[in-house]
């Protein structure tokens, strides 16, 4: 069960705040460490150099101590550009990581009604790691592999192999650059979808 948040708790900002929010399986171990320590890094810092204005991207573990992490959560989503799931066969098992990715699914679709003929981008999913259990509708979108550079440990960027990360990373902020350009203009009522406080034992599908 999913409660769903409207433009009475966003409608106190007016704009994107973010250019990116990269979505991750937060209880898993690996996955974080490597976002953390490779991927948050090098994406922000290659968007932020190509831009020609600050680039701001969005990854939990920023947050200020003290921070009201579900509402912060929400408002974030509310207020990003692109989303950016970090795609692990965890990913699809964790309640909050679906809810942002049909948040902006949704999203997708809103723009879609209102412009038909200018569909818009808005989920960029890379893949971390065995694509072959992930649910058929993420198989239906364009993923960016990821698995061959997926080594969460801060001694990889002493490796040769993290050239090659590095330089997939651009690849990835070039095709970011494009989506971010032509994000369609923030609305108060953008759908976020988030799990209730006590979440089920088992994870399930978000309800709308």
């Amino acid at each position: 069960m999913v409660r769903l948040v409207g433009s009475g708790e966003g409608a106190a900002a007016r704009v994107y705040q973010y250019d990116v929010f990269i979505s991750y399986q937060r209880g898993d171990r690996v996955v974080p460490a490597w976002v953390r320590n490779h991927f948050h890094p090098r994406l922000s810092e290659l968007l932020d150099t190509n831009l020609d204005r600050e680039v701001k991207v969005f990854f939990d573990e920023t947050l200020p101590t003290g921070s009201h992490w579900p509402v912060e959560l929400r408002s974030a989503l509310q207020r990003t550009r692109i989303l950016v799931p970090v795609c692990s066969p965890k990913y699809f098992q964790s309640e909050w990581c679906l809810a942002e990715w049909h948040s902006m699914a949704r999203r997708e679709e809103l723009v879609s009604r209102a412009a038909p003929d200018r569909p818009r981008r808005l989920i960029y999913p890379v893949i971390f790691c065995d694509s072959r259990n992930f649910p058929a509708y993420a198989h239906e979108r364009s993923m960016w592999d990821l698995k061959r550079w997926n080594l969460p440990y801060e001694h990889f960027q002493a490796s040769p192999a993290y050239l090659e990360f590095h330089q997939q990373v651009e690849q990835i902020a070039e095709e970011l650059e494009e989506l971010i350009a032509l994000a369609p203009e923030w609305r108060p009522d953008w759908p976020v979808d988030t799990p209730l406080p006590e979440p089920p034992n088992r994870p399930r599908m978000p309800r709308f």
